[in-house]
């Protein structure tokens, strides 16, 4: 997520009431997750294991709970609970703003578009033209729709990313700043639900075709002309290169990459990343045709104990 406006070290302080280490007026251009950070962002870090590899990121600004020797280049910000802190930063940048009319005035519909009754479409929205919005869909704020897009009734875009903290009281969730951005030529079946980013973009390539009752987590990254097959569950921060198909009731873990053309049959688990241009099987995943061998081997262990060798 980028600010509107450069701000300076020591403004972002001010906010969050902590100490810093760097000048006052180190540039400060947005706040991202440690996998989109780029020069100018800050990123948060709040566990020992991963000090190392917040400092050294691409974030020129670490949020962080303990006094380290700050890197070259960079600036930090001591924080007693940085989790807290990236969130007050959430609420402070893209606040939550409530709704009183299903329209927002400043969401931008582009010629030839059709919205049916009963949708809600958010502030600062945008949708490109030709597009067909059926009945019942909500459009959170700030998501991006190109031409041509078809939305099945019931489908929501944008809700809050699944991601939480486990403290004594209970789970803390991490606010979402990020948006959905769907392409051009995209359709997207009924019951779908797409979750924002939290603090950059989901998004869904041009010309890809979803299913009925999908699911897709917080920013994850659809490629072109992919096909994805009812009630299947992509988790966050996923990235599925162009022209995959995921047949029905697949479901992935997080942070792994599907290669491009891959196809994965139906109820498949996709525990690690997979290469592209295989088809694949089973949980765990394996590539097709040697998991459909070991499911004829494993037909075959009653005849090996009556007939022993």
């Amino acid at each position: 997520m980028k600010f509107n406006q450069v701000h300076t070290l020591k403004e972002i302080a001010t906010i969050l009431g902590c100490r810093y280490v760097g000048s006052n007026d180190f540039e400060v251009r947005g706040m991202n997750e440690i996998h989109v950070v780029t020069a100018g962002d800050i990123v948060f870090v709040d566990h020992p294991k991963y000090y190392d590899k917040a400092l050294q990121s691409a974030a020129t600004i670490v949020l962080i709970n303990k006094e380290v020797a700050c890197p070259e280049g960079k600036a930090l910000l001591i924080s007693e609970d940085p989790f807290r802190d990236f969130n007050k930063l959430t609420k402070h940048f893209r606040p939550f703003i409530s709704a009183n009319v299903s329209i927002s005035e400043s969401a931008v519909i582009g010629e030839g578009t059709v919205i049916q009754p009963n949708c809600f479409i958010g502030h600062n929205v945008t949708i490109g033209s030709n597009c067909i919005i059926h009945s019942n869909v909500s459009i959170y704020d700030n998501c991006v729709i190109g031409n041509n897009v078809i939305i099945q009734a019931g489908s929501i875009l944008g809700a809050d990313a699944f991601y939480y903290k486990k403290r004594e009281e209970g789970f803390d969730q991490l606010l979402s700043g990020g948006r959905v951005v769907i392409e051009n030529n995209v359709g997207i079946g009924a019951l779908c639900t797409i979750d924002k980013g939290v603090t950059g973009d989901t998004t869904i390539g041009e010309g890809t075709k979803i299913d009925n009752q999908v699911h897709v987590g917080h920013d994850t990254v659809i490629g072109k002309k992919c096909l994805i097959a009812a009630q299947t569950g992509i988790a966050g921060c996923v990235i599925i290169e162009d022209e995959v198909t995921l047949w029905g009731q697949v479901g992935t873990t997080s942070g792994i990459t599907i290669g491009a053309k891959a196809v994965v049959l139906g109820q498949t688990g996709v525990t690690k990343s997979v290469e592209g241009g295989k088809s694949y099987f089973g949980t765990p995943i394996e590539e097709s045709r040697e998991k459909l061998k070991q499911l004829a081997y494993i037909k075959r262990i009653p005849e090996l104990f009556k007939n022993p060798k």
